[in-house]
């Protein structure tokens, strides 16, 4: 796609009703969007648009300076990718509603294409946000692309998890790339530059809007192999992905919890319905014949540094436990059972996951072959 033909691409994007559907007409019919754009309004009624959409650019058109469009584009150091480019993510174009134009600020690599959006409930428990940081970070070390839409809760869990497994993740907006939105993820999205992309099909400006989440959503289920739904209720906007999934020919994972647990019941019913229960990140790798895709992780040696070490290792699991019990557990002194948890953690042997609740971290766990009932 040539540059000068991008920001009559742009200023479509801008326009309310011109959708891919749209743009498509105006480009068989004019041969190009740049006509398209310097067409009159009986012009653009003959290319076969309705009389809304033809009212619509009308009314638009004036109002737009694509040079001043560019320029903040630019600015910001957002790339813009039309459905002719051959960096837009070739899974993305299978699906029926494929946005025509795609805002990317970061980088998208060749391989984002094996990718897992990975989505939840904005108010996760203590199970749902160790299950997630645990899954995501070993799919992060297995070369597993984590998207997600920057949310509150799971979304955040998700992105953060794999960006600290060394992974890479994409967010996608709901609204323009130049509003992070909630702003109080503001630092991760700038992390998220470094190890990834912010995507959106909305152009600067736009603001999050409710009607923009669930269009959203489909962007999210249609870059990737799959789904994983770690924690929802019924009702959540973490479902209408799952499925916009299904509807897209994708596989949908779920994390099954609590049949007491309002966070569960959306991940227990999709359980119910036909989608891959999901224990540990192998169970998603061999459901999409990605075993192979990198090397087995290579789980590192843990031992215990005292005698100490090895009695508070011996009281916790994968379950939490507060500190009190391993306390009572050991026969030790809060004192000392406080100070050598907390350099436990440190080495990466045991995880606070909750106030003064500990489990054993995952290598601790396969080292010692913890037995989790």
């Amino acid at each position: 796609m040539a540059n000068k033909d991008l920001k009559y691409w742009v200023g479509f994007s801008m326009i309310p009703r011109i959708g891919r559907v749209k743009l498509s007409l105006l480009e068989s019919y004019f041969g190009s969007l740049e006509q398209a754009w310097q067409a009159t309004p009986a012009e653009l009624k003959h290319s076969g648009l309705d009389r809304g959409s033809v009212n619509a650019i009308s009314y638009w058109h004036p109002k737009i300076s694509l040079e001043a469009e560019i320029e903040k584009l630019e600015r910001y150091g957002i790339k813009v990718l039309t459905w002719h480019d051959s960096d837009y993510p070739s899974r993305l174009k299978e699906i029926y509603d494929y946005p025509p134009i795609l805002y990317v600020r970061g980088s998208l690599l060749p391989e984002d294409e094996f990718c897992l959006a990975v989505v939840g409930t904005r108010r996760a428990t203590v199970y749902g946000r160790q299950a997630a940081e645990e899954i995501v970070a070993d799919l992060a070390r297995h070369k597993i692309t984590i998207v997600s839409g920057l949310a509150k809760g799971i979304d955040s869990i998700a992105h953060h998890s794999a960006l600290e497994a060394g992974g890479r993740t994409i967010a996608v907006f709901a609204c323009g790339l130049d509003i992070v939105y909630p702003a109080e993820n503001a630092a991760l999205a700038r992390n998220i530059i470094q190890q990834g992309a912010l995507i959106s099909e909305y152009p600067l400006g736009t603001r999050p809007k409710a009607d923009n989440f669930p269009r959203r959503n489909r962007i999210m289920s249609g870059l990737g192999l799959g789904v994983l739904v770690v924690e929802a209720d019924e009702t959540s906007g973490a479902m209408i992905t799952a499925h916009l999934a299904l509807e897209q020919n994708r596989e949908v994972f779920a994390v099954p919890g609590s049949i007491l647990s309002p966070a569960s019941r959306g991940t227990n019913r999709l359980i119910q319905e036909g989608a891959k229960l999901v224990r540990d990140y192998t169970d998603i790798l061999e459901e999409l014949n990605l075993t192979a895709v990198a090397q087995q992780m290579e789980i590192k040696e843990v031992i215990p540094a005292s005698d100490i070490e090895s009695q508070l290792l011996r009281q916790l699991s994968a379950e939490p436990t507060h500190i009190d019990e391993v306390c009572r557990g050991s026969g030790l002194p809060i004192s000392t059972v406080s100070s050598t948890l907390a350099m436990m953690e440190l080495k990466g042997l045991v995880k606070q996951v909750g106030t003064m609740n500990y489990v054993l971290s995952r290598e601790a766990r396969e080292a010692y072959r913890v037995r989790v009932d």
